[in-house]
């Protein structure tokens, strides 16, 4: 497999972009191909040369994160994000993956690629650490506002994603709202639950958002917006969980002296909690 890097996406690319990419060779079966200005990635890898199963493809112009991603993307047809789409539309890469600008992203991967045939807007899906091994929550910020068609199409794909790449038979599928009764929610969830329970996927209902820790469903939907907030406030409340639990452990000799007895605990349940483990998100 080769996958096309956007080598200069993201806070601190390109650093820490090809400094990924070599570790990945070195891990797994692939080829990368980084894409962006030569001489800056050059400086990061050794003797400035491009080691075996690494290569360079030369991109002019970066879409910086504050640019308007649309137009952006229109008018810097030489960034790196958009050479990195084209040599996936050119099937000289089999994927793509960037840390740069999700919007400049997207709307890359939609001028370049399209959709696939039937799905009338893209989704991007993360695995959400629950109780019960990482769930998948969709959309997550492709798209703010939705209709209900479109969060039917987002449940598809997650339910196809599940049993291909996470192993999961028959996922359950759930529509995230305010309350667990069909008659709950606005009138994007209320038009939305018949459709899904009318569908051949296993929908189990709505779940609340508290429901998503415990991993009840495989696969949530709901609209971009909700999707957002609800994944930024979960890593908000796991970082503030753990430096809470720090300060009180760390506070006295005795606390310390019993910290040490389960640390291990603590590190595993720090490891099966923590968002870095789970990587990117799929678009």
């Amino acid at each position: 497999m080769k996958i096309a890097v956007d080598a200069m996406g993201g806070d601190y690319a390109p650093e820490e972009i090809v400094k990924g990419a070599l570790r990945s060779v070195q891990e797994f079966d692939l080829e990368v191909i980084l894409v962006g200005q030569p001489e800056r990635i050059k400086e990061y890898l050794p003797g400035g040369n491009a080691p075996n199963k690494v290569y360079i493809q030369e991109a002019t112009e970066i879409v910086e994160m504050d640019e308007p991603p649309a137009q952006a993307v229109r008018k810097k047809k030489d960034s790196s994000i958009v050479v990195a789409t084209r040599l996936v539309k050119e099937k000289k890469a089999d994927a793509l993956v960037s840390a740069g600008s999700t919007g400049a992203q997207m709307a890359a991967s939609l001028f370049g690629l399209g959709r696939i045939k039937g799905i009338q807007r893209p989704a991007i899906v993360t695995v959400v650490p629950t109780l019960e091994g990482g769930k998948l929550l969709l959309d997550v910020g492709a798209n703010p506002d939705a209709k209900a068609e479109h969060l039917v199409q987002y449940a598809m794909m997650g339910s196809i994603y599940a049993e291909s790449i996470l192993g999961i038979q028959n996922p359950k599928v759930a529509l995230l709202n305010i309350g667990t009764e069909e008659s709950k929610g606005n009138e994007l969830t209320q038009a939305t639950y018949p459709l899904l329970k009318e569908s051949s996927l296993n929908f189990i209902g709505n779940v609340e958002g508290r429901d998503l820790p415990f991993g009840r469903a495989d696969v949530v939907v709901c609209e971009g917006f909700v999707g957002n907030v609800v994944l930024k406030t979960t890593e908000g409340l796991a970082g503030a969980l753990f430096q809470l639990i720090k300060e009180k452990i760390t506070a006295n000799t005795i606390r310390k002296l019993g910290a040490l007895a389960i640390k291990p605990g603590l590190k595993e349940i720090a490891e099966m909690m923590d968002y870095a483990e789970y990587g990117g998100a799929p678009l």
